[in-house]
């Protein structure tokens, strides 16, 4: 599964931003970057138009972010995730909103595996959490008659409990809740990102790709941050707001470039379209990336 197990993640990234990427490829002569995932060929060889790629700069369910683990050789590891036994502790509606995003993302992390009976475990978790919230019960209780209908297909159980994260989402933005929403769309940010720092990144032979997946994440983290700041009449939306500018700090001390003529937004899927990027990222910075974000997971699960 090395190559098997990101493609991308996260709804609503500045334009300006992305532009300004596009312009500084332009503008600068000489780029030396710490890593690229441009493809090298011998002049010599037959010119080869090189394989598009896409960023998704939008915001996920908690179980679409799991795509950021389809190419990243992530092992599997039961430590790693978030033990249902917690959901106990989450008793106020923002623990509660943030751990149905770890969940999520958990749930597309056990799909991976085929971890068929303990996704079933992590659905009723859901439901528990769920009903903290006071969503309508049939919203999950519906998909999960289906999925023990049809335990032994871990990719119908993840699309029936996708379209149940966004029946979530859409019935607590109906209900005014829009707050809750961006806490729920954090904490399976946090997650994922906990997984791939912990699980693919390796800060002794960093791997160009991994690199690359992770510093993209920049362009989420900025779009979680625009839903984020329009409610803050939530206090506890404040005050995670507030942790995740601390973590923006250390994904504004590095650029990402794309070649010249190599870039296309895609608006309509929310996508950066080019055959590459190039990143002045260094190994320290990843590792304060990493080490907060397991910090902040900390905080959000225990």
């Amino acid at each position: 599964m090395k190559r098997e197990v990101i493609s991308s993640l996260f709804t609503i990234m500045v334009i300006i931003a992305m532009f300004s990427c596009g312009r500084k490829a332009e503008q600068t002569k000489e780029i030396i970057p710490s890593f690229s995932t441009y493809t090298a060929r011998p002049v010599a060889e037959e010119p080869v138009p090189p394989e598009k790629r896409e960023i998704f700069y939008g915001l996920l369910t908690p179980v679409e972010v799991t795509n950021i683990f389809n190419r990243l050789g992530v092992p599997y590891n039961e430590a790693s995730l978030n033990p249902v036994i917690n959901a106990e502790n989450y008793l106020s509606s923002s623990r509660a909103a943030l751990n149905l995003g770890v969940y999520g993302v958990d749930l597309g992390y056990l799909k991976i595996f085929r971890k068929n009976q303990d996704m079933f475990n992590y659905m009723l978790t859901v439901r528990k959490l769920a009903g903290r919230l006071d969503i309508p019960e049939s919203y999950i209780t519906d998909p999960i008659k289906r999925v023990e209908a049809d335990l032994d297909n871990p990719d119908s159980i993840i699309v029936i409990m996708n379209q149940a994260y966004k029946q979530i989402e859409d019935h607590l933005r109906t209900d005014g809740r829009e707050g809750t929403v961006g806490l729920m769309l954090m904490g399976g940010w946090i997650e994922a990102m906990y997984i791939a720092t912990s699980l693919a990144y390796d800060p002794a032979n960093p791997d160009p790709e991994v690199v690359q997946k992770l510093s993209e994440q920049k362009y989420t983290l900025t779009s979680l941050l625009s839903l984020m700041k329009n409610y803050y009449d939530d206090p506890m939306v404040v005050f995670y707001t507030k942790k995740l500018l601390f973590l923006k700090r250390y994904f504004d001390t590095f650029d990402i470039y794309f070649r010249k003529g190599d870039l296309e937004i895609d608006t309509n899927r929310q996508a950066l379209v080019s055959s590459g990027s190039e990143m002045t990222i260094t190994v320290e910075t990843l590792n304060n990336i990493r080490d907060y974000v397991a910090k902040l997971r900390n905080e959000i699960v225990n």
